[in-house]
């Protein structure tokens, strides 16, 4: 029997959050959308929120347009009561254009790009990539735009070598990530005079020279493209940030209806899953009303580059956030107290154990999916979960019947590691580090279990919910 529709429903809701959002300034986007929907206000870091701020209301700010934190107030909260904090990534590993794209070589029409983060780089070759990002637009005035851009198609790729060329490439395919991780965007031929058609090049001609900032640095066909979903012209095309991505959607899959194929999982699923359970632990009436906490989450950029940037977890956002809280009191120790009243999911995806390489995991710690959300430890400390802090999720999950599964690294494997342990340490903040299963971490096409969208979802409302309860009863200095 295949899964039911009322357990594929969160799923497919995130399947239409992650299609949304190829880059992380679409996926604050998306959120920011939900979050409006939901009758959440927006904040600004550059304004006085002393007076904005008050109980039972809904709030949410951006930094880059590429994180965004959001919180809710508890009628009974006050300065130096305990936030409750989900905290999670907007970021993915992706190939990205270089300032200067424009290459050409052996008659083709190549972009020239950065590899960011940690990427599976050659499950990216063979693949239909689009382009998505965001444009600074002029418009006229001396002012500027933050404008997103999202071209759809395919018109973007990277050709493997014919085996024919290469007999070795089963045995190990290796490439240099500078010279052939280059894709190919046209030929000259048709780009140029291959129609035979002077006004077609006389037109890129001009286009080049129209190109304020931009003359020479990439293909006057990738900038008219990108004008074109902008609906501007290209000389107001100022400056760009661009990720490719697959252009092929993402989709509910498996004989059962139990996988996600996906980009992105890691970690647009932990992203869609805070915001979604803070918006159902604040929608019902009277919801906030014997709430002594706030409820807060936080979508930070650049993890998956060690988050040392003014707007990734590395950076002094949560405390100055914690801190214009807390400062709407009179105490002078608001932010101290709070901090120590104060809890934080740190939500990333995990790793379900391979079939085919199950002997890479530890023989007691193999996650599954469908079998619960994974709480991760490293008593090397990548990870920030502690005996203290794992048994919050533990109650939580018991009460709710929710499956909770364990993971640690085998000895003679390394260990990944979140911005948990980063914040934690910062902060002096309670964490526990834990996340959905999944196949394929950091390739360009991933695997997740459907039913581990709703568990998360309920985990982390449940958390929101009713943290404060279970906080009196596991204090520990």
């Amino acid at each position: 029997m295949s899964a039911s529709s009322a357990s594929i429903k969160p799923a497919a809701n995130f399947v239409q959050f992650v299609n949304q959002s190829p880059t992380p300034f679409h996926a604050v986007a998306a959120c920011k959308e939900r979050l409006n929907s939901a009758g959440f206000t927006e904040l600004h870091e550059n304004e006085n929120w002393a007076k904005t701020i008050n109980p039972k209301g809904k709030y949410f700010f951006t930094r880059n347009q590429s994180t965004l934190v959001a919180f809710a107030v508890g009628a009974k909260w006050t300065p130096g009561n305990g936030i409750s904090i989900v905290a999670a990534h907007t970021d993915s590993p992706c190939l990205k254009l270089k300032p200067v794209s424009k290459k050409e070589k052996a008659g083709y029409l190549q972009v020239g790009v950065q590899t960011y983060g940690g990427g599976i780089w050659h499950s990216w070759f063979d693949r239909d990539l689009g382009l998505a990002g965001r444009a600074m637009v002029a418009n006229g005035e001396g002012q500027y735009a933050h404008r997103l851009f999202n071209i759809a198609k395919p018109i973007l790729r990277i050709p493997t070598l014919a085996i024919h060329l290469d007999r070795s490439t089963n045995e190990k395919f290796q490439f240099n990530n500078e010279t052939h991780l280059t894709p190919i965007l046209a030929t000259e031929y048709k780009s140029s005079c291959g129609k035979g058609d002077a006004e077609t090049k006389k037109a890129a001609d001009g286009l080049l020279f129209s190109v304020s900032r931009q003359i020479g640095a990439h293909h006057p066909e990738l900038l008219q493209a990108m004008a074109e979903e902008l609906s501007v012209d290209v000389k107001d095309i100022v400056d760009f940030e661009a990720c490719l991505y697959d252009s092929q959607p993402s989709a509910i899959g498996g004989l059962k209806n139990e996988f996600i194929f996906s980009a992105r999982l890691d970690n647009l699923m932990m992203s869609y899953c805070s915001v979604e359970s803070l918006i159902r632990s604040t929608e019902e009436d009277g919801s906030l009303d014997e709430e002594e906490n706030i409820r807060l989450i936080a979508l930070f950029d650049n993890e998956e580059v060690g988050s040392t940037s003014a707007y990734g977890a590395n950076s002094s956002l949560m405390e100055t956030t914690m801190r214009r809280i807390q400062a709407t009191g009179q105490s002078p120790t608001a932010f101290e107290e709070g901090v120590h009243r104060s809890y934080m999911i740190s939500a990333d995806m995990a790793h379900a154990v391979h079939p085919n390489f199950s002997e890479k995991h530890e023989d007691n710690h193999q996650p599954q999916m469908h079998r619960g959300i994974v709480i991760k430890r490293n008593v090397n400390q990548r990870y920030a979960t502690t005996a203290v802090t794992g048994l919050v999720l533990r109650e939580l999950a018991a009460k709710h019947t929710i499956p909770i599964q364990e993971f640690v690294v085998r000895n003679d494997s390394p260990c990944g590691s979140t911005i948990g342990p980063m914040l934690s340490a910062r902060l002096g903040l309670r964490t526990v580090d834990v996340g959905a299963p999944q196949l394929s971490m950091h390739s360009i096409r991933e695997v997740a279990g459907t039913d581990d969208v709703g568990h998360s979802i309920d985990l982390f409302t449940a958390f929101f919910q009713e943290f404060t309860h279970y906080n009196k009863g596991i204090w520990v200095d």
